[in-house]
């Protein structure tokens, strides 16, 4: 499967607009823990703030499965094994802390996850498996990206301007995304978590 769109840091990749591939035998998904509101908001108008012009495109979000190809003659598979790990994870808390960056690597700055970094590490690990099995580059870090590919005075007050934030939810589902040919991103489908409490 090819990767079409350009990875930022610890195989994240950016939901930006670019045009995939058209063909009917594939498409393209991502897998995200969607920031409800009221952070989201302030989070999208931070990222109009600096400038960022994937502001508009997805919620802000934690991903767990970055922009991946894949047959569509899956998607019956891919769905159902999404259910599958939805059925197996329970809710939990999410807890976003501060910023950090992965300055010089890439020119990324982020809203920290203080809490939800395990759910999300083992989410992630059993979403990128069966019919979604695809290796990192780097390891997993679960973050909400705010600024990416901007001016570095843009990066910077990103990085000061949301320094103090902590933003606390519960994570009771999981979001698919699929982009269109478009380029756009829209949800393909929800999974809630229904899994036994560790």
């Amino acid at each position: 499967m090819t990767e079409r769109l350009r990875r930022t840091n610890e195989d994240t990749f950016t939901f930006a607009p670019q045009r995939r591939s058209a063909t009917r035998e594939t498409t393209v998904i991502g897998v995200i823990v969607s920031v409800p509101e009221p952070w989201a908001q302030l989070l999208v108008e931070w990222r109009t703030k600096v400038g960022d012009p994937q502001a508009g495109l997805v919620p802000p979000h934690v991903t767990l499965l970055p922009p991946t190809e894949v047959p569509v003659a899956d998607r019956p598979a891919i769905t159902a094994h999404l259910a599958q790990v939805a059925r197996e994870h329970p809710p939990f808390l999410m807890h976003l802390s501060g910023t950090g960056t992965f300055r010089p690597v890439s020119e990324v700055v982020f809203v920290a996850v203080a809490l939800g970094i395990a759910d999300c590490e083992l989410l992630a690990g059993d979403v990128r498996t069966g019919p979604l099995a695809r290796p990192l580059t780097f390891p997993y870090h679960p973050h909400v990206t705010v600024a990416h590919d901007v001016p570095g005075d843009m990066l910077d007050m990103a990085y000061a301007g949301l320094a103090e934030l902590h933003a606390e939810f519960p994570v009771d589902s999981f979001t698919e995304f699929e982009q269109q040919p478009g380029g756009a991103w829209t949800v393909a489908r929800d999974y809630p978590l229904t899994g036994p409490p560790r």
